[in-house]
């Protein structure tokens, strides 16, 4: 393309130059009669073909204008169309173009919105105030990491309603590496949202369920010695100090059980906080021991990370372990092994969960983790579901390998929160 317009810009010099040169020679030579009208003939002709060449140029030009108009108009109803928020920013953060859901979403659709800032929308729809700073901050952290970034944000709209969207923000560079422009890409995931938070509360429900028939076993152990000792005080009339000690003990162990349920039934409230990932899965251990001694199942521990602490929500990876490792009791028979082993490795800590069971078939293991996918009978095929996306949201991996008649191993990995006094 560029050979063919440097050949037409030396054909159209070299035309202007035969015209100059042909006026001249008529103007200072005479020449005979004949010899002028064949210069001017072919001067003219000259011209003919100049003015139809740029005629034909011109009118591929529009031709060119015309098809990119089109294309403009297409792809501007393609993103108006979108159900998603596309707005393009400036190198300075300066709105260039937004969709009609954009306009919409921001209470934007009588603003002049071109060339102002987020902090300048923000004072223009004073609601979005706040929205609009957090944008600021998240196009800069977009601009720093030079690649394209992804996160959630959630922020109240007029109706009362909370929104929340997956924001994907795109940093574009020049050849020599300056800003040129930032596109961002919002979509909506409110309802996705809630349909997740219902998902996790029935899982929950579900695990509560599985458990009270052991912790009602565990209970009713403590409450027949109590009643043993109270129909003997009763009828020897007669109070000894180890009964009470007995009897209080028993109290005690009844007080811990009913602790264990509650802190499981609780509401959740997404408190992210550092702990020690030892203590959780100690919690664990204790609140399934039981239900692994009735199943006839050994558990051995291997912790060398005792004194790791990750960042999270501590009784959703309760949770977790809960589900993994019901799942490897329920899956191995009577006199089977579990096998619970933690070690830390650069800056992430491992857990894996090891049984001794059945295993899992590599048509079905390429299953597991999809909603109500379930290899129990009575169960709802949540648990993995719910788990994965737990340890998602902590910025961890959960893996499965399996092999049918040599058990399962489940390996979930956690980043290792780090702080001034904490290791």
């Amino acid at each position: 393309m560029i050979k063919k317009q440097k050949a037409v810009v030396v054909y159209f010099l070299f035309s202007i130059c035969w015209i100059v040169v042909t006026d001249f020679m008529l103007q200072m030579f005479r020449l005979d009669y004949p010899v002028q009208i064949m210069i001017s003939i072919g001067k003219g002709g000259l011209f003919v073909l100049l003015s139809a060449f740029f005629l034909y140029r011109l009118m591929e030009k529009s031709k060119q204008l015309k098809k990119t108009a089109e294309d403009e108009q297409q792809l501007s109803t393609l993103i108006n169309s979108m159900p998603d928020f596309v707005c393009f920013k400036d190198s300075e953060g300066r709105w260039l173009s937004v969709n009609d859901f954009g306009r919409k979403l921001y209470h934007l659709e009588d603003v002049d919105y071109y060339g102002k800032t987020d902090l300048d929308l923000g004072e223009i729809v004073p609601f979005f105030k706040e929205a609009f700073e957090y944008c600021v901050k998240t196009d800069e952290e977009a601009w720093r990491k030079a690649t394209m970034t992804r996160a959630e944000e959630s922020f109240m709209v007029p109706s009362g309603e909370i929104k929340t969207f997956d924001v994907i923000k795109v940093p574009l560079f020049d050849e020599n590496g300056e800003r040129k422009g930032l596109l961002t890409i919002g979509r909506d995931i409110t309802q996705q949202k809630v349909a997740e938070t219902l998902l996790l509360k029935k899982e929950k429900l579900s695990v509560l369920g599985e458990l009270a028939a052991g912790i009602a076993h565990e209970i009713r152990n403590p409450l027949t010695s109590i009643k043993g000792f109270m129909q003997m005080v009763k009828e020897t009339r007669e109070v000894k100090e180890a009964y009470i000690d007995i009897i209080l003990d028993e109290l005690e162990r009844i007080n811990q059980i009913v602790s264990e349920l509650l802190v499981l039934a609780k509401p959740q409230s997404h408190c992210y906080k550092p702990f020690l990932l030892g203590d959780a899965i100690d919690y664990v251990v204790h609140l399934i021991s039981h239900e692994a001694l009735l199943n006839g199942v050994n558990i051995s521990i291997d912790n060398n990370a005792s004194s790791v602490v990750v960042h999270g929500e501590k009784n959703q990876l309760i949770q977790v372990f809960i589900n993994i490792m019901k799942n490897a009791i329920e899956a191995m028979p009577k006199g089977g092994s579990l096998d619970l082993r933690v070690w830390r490795e650069e800056n992430e800590v491992h857990v894996t969960i090891a049984d001794t069971g059945i295993g899992i078939s590599k048509e079905r293991l390429e299953k597991i983790g999809e909603p109500f996918f379930t290899l129990k009978e009575k169960g709802m095929g949540l648990g993995l579901t719910t788990s994965t996306k737990i340890i998602h949201e902590h910025k961890g991996t959960i893996k499965i390998d399996s092999e049918v008649g040599k058990g399962t191993i489940v390996h979930v990995s956690l980043p290792i929160y780090e702080e001034a006094g904490l290791k």
